[in-house]
């Protein structure tokens, strides 16, 4: 078994347990988080008495997006701004590198189930969304704000589980929906009060998992095929793209400044707002 640093891995049964363990920052993705995640998948899948994965978080919330504040705040360059000019291929090498891990939940030969608390927020919504079932608690959020500025969801899924109208709208607006609205648009399959979701979530694995593994495995390929050839992978690959020119644009470059110049938290407060963005030469301070 490896060892990990930012989650746990336990079984019990047929079912394995990923516990996002960075619980001090709400589980906020680090470095290692998303090889620690395809690791984790892969000893689920090699362990023949597993037969089904179920994803969660430690402490308040399933995980609150990339660990962004040190980066975001440090003058200059950082791992998510290079210097201008970029790069663009080294940045799609790095975030592909964290797609792929993400992707390996959707990939995998066993069936995996998000278990969603407080909130699954950017890129925590795309570990959540990588899972084959999304369950919610009904006070629990999900959204990817940075669709505002300075990101684009490298994983894909929003078109993929919601359709294109439904998707725009959560990605037009970067806003925040709860476990209830989650379950009536289709993107959660159930949204029990807090108290009750580990209990339907232990209910529904273990239904799953006395079923065979080959029938299992066979419903994921036949359905995820399905997915796939509606291009799936064309869409990651764009997105990809898409979320490191976001971090270079003039605009995320604005936002990257704002972030040095007044925190983090008052930038992303700003971009949440619903005030303008600054825009083209405004953002670049060239404009007024």
């Amino acid at each position: 078994m490896p060892d990990f640093t930012s989650l746990k891995y336990e079984t019990d049964d047929r079912i394995a347990h990923i516990v996002l363990n960075r619980p001090d920052v709400l589980n906020a993705i680090d470095q290692a988080m998303p090889g620690e995640i395809a690791r984790a998948v892969a000893a689920a899948n090699d362990d023949d008495d597993i037969h089904v994965i179920v994803v969660s978080g430690a402490g308040r919330a399933f995980c609150a997006g990339y660990d962004l504040k040190i980066h975001a705040e440090a003058d200059g360059a950082s791992q998510a701004v290079q210097e201008m000019p970029w790069d663009p291929m080294a940045d799609y090498r790095m975030m592909k590198a964290n797609t792929d891990a993400f992707a390996s939940l959707w990939r995998s030969h066993k069936p995996t189930v998000a278990k969603v608390h407080g909130a699954a927020v950017a890129g925590g919504s795309d570990i959540a969304l990588s899972c084959d079932i999304v369950m919610m608690a009904h006070d629990a959020r999900i959204g990817y704000p940075p669709a505002r500025v300075w990101g684009c969801p490298s994983s894909g899924m929003w078109v993929h589980r919601l359709g294109p109208q439904l998707a725009k709208r959560m990605l037009f607006t970067g806003d925040l929906i709860d476990g209830v609205e989650a379950a009536r648009i289709g993107l959660a399959l159930e949204a029990p009060p807090a108290g009750e979701l580990d209990g339907q979530v232990e209910a529904l694995c273990r239904r799953i998992s006395a079923v065979p593994k080959n029938q299992l495995m066979m419903h994921k390929l036949m359905i995820n095929q399905a997915v796939d050839a509606m291009g799936l992978h064309n869409t990651q690959m764009v997105a990809t793209l898409f979320d490191g020119m976001a971090r270079h644009s003039p605009e995320g470059l604005w936002f990257k400044r704002r972030a040095e110049e007044a925190g983090f938290h008052e930038a992303v407060r700003q971009r949440d707002s619903g005030e303008p963005i600054p825009e083209g030469r405004q953002a670049t301070g060239n404009g007024r």
